[in-house]
């Protein structure tokens, strides 16, 4: 039998504003290791440091514009578009319009503070 998740779980998120997080599968909500499925809601101005993660994360964007900083330049990210980060790549995310952005990211295997790897 399907299984309905009928609420996500919210999670605290790194950066500089206050980003919403609300993982639907993963580690937290549903105990799943190799896949997480999370909706971001990130305000403008919005940054995360850097990371190195040890997954590989696909990022639709909903509405708004999510900003990619990785080693070889920019990608700037809109409503329609997606983007994917391999493991090891380092990349930084922020949110620099007006009107922030809201997301979903896909996370193979699931997103771990231990496997971001995060910049000091």
């Amino acid at each position: 039998m399907p299984t309905l998740i009928e609420a996500p779980a919210v999670i605290e998120a790194a950066g500089n504003k206050p980003k919403r997080i609300e993982e639907y599968a993963g580690r937290v909500r549903t105990a799943h290791d190799g896949v997480s499925v999370a909706r971001m809601v990130a305000p403008s101005g919005w940054v995360e440091p850097g990371q190195r993660p040890e997954f590989e994360e696909i990022t639709v964007v909903l509405r708004g514009t999510l900003r990619v900083e990785h080693e070889g330049g920019v990608l700037e990210v809109g409503a329609g578009q997606a983007v994917v980060a391999h493991p090891g790549e380092w990349v930084r995310y922020s949110t620099p319009g007006a009107e922030g952005a809201e997301y979903v990211a896909v996370c193979l295997p699931a997103f771990s503070p231990d496997t971001v790897h995060r910049d000091p």
